[in-house]
C-alpha cells in the first residue's frame, strides 16, 4: 500500500513538472519503476497506460487556458503515434537483460539533454508566430514517439525543446500542444505493448496509482505554466533524471561497488551546479527585464 501511495505522489510530482515544462512525466515515472526493479518493457507499458488518462486531463486543462495549437497537435501527434507503436513493438521483443542497459542509456541521454538545454540555453522565441512546416513536424513526431516508447519517456524531452528551438510558438503553447498530442502517443504505445506483452505485461495497480497522482496535478500544472520559471524546473528535472539513471547504469553493467559513491557524488554535484546556474540565469534575466522596463518608463517621462 505504501508503495502505491508513493507512486501516486511521484505521479503527482511528475505531472506538475510535465504540465509546466511539456516533458518529464514518462521519463521520471519510468526511471522510478526501473529503480524498484520493474523490467523495462513492463515499466514503459505501465507508464504509457497511465499517460492515457494524464495526457487527456492535461490536454483538456491546457485547452481551457488557451495553451494548445490543435493544428500542430494533429500534424505531430499522428506521426508520433506511428513511431510510438513501432517503438513499443521493438521493446516488447527485447529481453530484459538487453533492454535494461539500453533504456538506462536512453533515459540518461534524455536527462542530460534536458539538463543542458534548460540550464545553458533557456527558451528561444525567435521567429515567433511563423508557421511550422509538416516536413519538420512529421519526422520529429515519428522519432519522438519511437524514443518515447522504447525509453519509457521522451515525447516531451525530444518534442518540446525542438518546438521551443524553432522560436515559432509561444512557450506556453509549445507545452500545451506537446502535452495534448501525447494522448495519441500514449494510446498507440499502449496498444503496441498490449499486443506485444499481453495484459500481464502491465502492472495495473501501479498504472492506477500514477494516474491518480497525475489527474490531481494536471489542472494545477496547466495554471502554473504561466507562473513558474521553466528554465529552473527543466534544469532540476534533468538533474534528477541523470542522477537516478546513473544508478541504473551502474547496476545494469555490474560496476564495482567502490565506484558507486563517487559516481553519485559527481552526478549530484553536476546537477546542483546546473540548477544553481539556471536560478542565477533566471534572476539575471528578470533583473534585465526590470531594468529595460524602467528605462522605457524614463524615456516616456522625458
Amino acid at each position: 500500500m505504501l508503495k502505491l501511495v508513493l507512486l501516486a505522489l511521484v505521479g503527482l510530482a511528475a505531472q506538475l513538472v510535465d504540465g509546466s515544462l511539456g516533458m518529464a512525466y514518462g521519463v521520471t515515472s519510468t526511471t522510478l519503476l526501473l529503480a524498484i526493479g520493474t523490467n523495462p518493457a513492463t515499466a514503459s507499458a505501465t507508464v504509457h497506460l497511465a499517460e492515457i488518462g494524464t495526457t487527456l486531463a492535461s490536454g483538456v486543462s491546457h485547452h481551457r487556458f488557451g495553451n494548445v495549437d490543435w493544428k500542430v497537435v494533429a500534424r505531430i501527434g499522428i506521426p508520433g503515434a506511428v513511431g510510438a507503436f513501432l517503438g513499443a513493438t521493438v521493446l516488447s521483443k527485447l529481453s530484459t537483460e538487453a533492454a535494461t542497459p539500453v533504456m538506462a542509456l536512453i533515459l540518461l541521454a534524455l536527462g542530460a539533454y534536458v539538463l543542458v538545454r534548460f540550464t545553458f540555453f533557456g527558451i528561444s522565441t525567435r521567429n515567433l508566430g511563423r508557421r511550422l512546416q509538416t516536413r519538420f513536424l512529421a519526422p520529429l513526431g515519428v522519432f519522438a514517439g519511437f524514443v518515447d516508447a522504447t525509453g519509457g519517456g521522451g515525447w516531451g524531452p525530444v518534442g518540446t525543446p525542438a518546438l521551443l528551438a524553432s522560436g515559432r510558438m509561444e512557450p506556453r503553447k509549445v507545452i500545451g500542444t506537446i502535452d495534448a498530442s501525447e494522448f495519441l502517443v500514449a494510446i498507440a504505445a499502449s496498444l503496441g505493448f498490449l499486443i506485444g506483452l499481453g495484459s500481464e505485461g502491465i502492472v495495473w495497480s501501479m498504472a492506477l496509482a500514477l494516474l491518480a497522482g497525475g489527474l490531481v496535478a494536471a489542472p494545477i500544472a496547466a495554471w502554473l505554466v504561466r507562473h513558474l520559471p521553466p528554465r529552473v524546473l527543466g534544469s532540476a528535472a534533468g538533474a534528477a533524471i541523470v542522477i537516478v539513471n546513473v544508478r541504473s547504469l551502474l547496476k545494469a553493467f555490474d560496476a564495482p561497488q567502490w565506484l558507486h559513491a563517487p559516481a553519485f557524488v559527481a552526478a549530484f554535484a553536476v546537477g546542483a551546479a546546473a540548477v544553481g546556474w539556471a536560478v542565477r540565469a533566471h534572476l539575471r534575466a528578470k533583473a534585465e527585464a526590470r531594468a529595460a522596463a524602467a528605462s522605457e518608463d524614463d524615456a516616456v517621462v522625458a
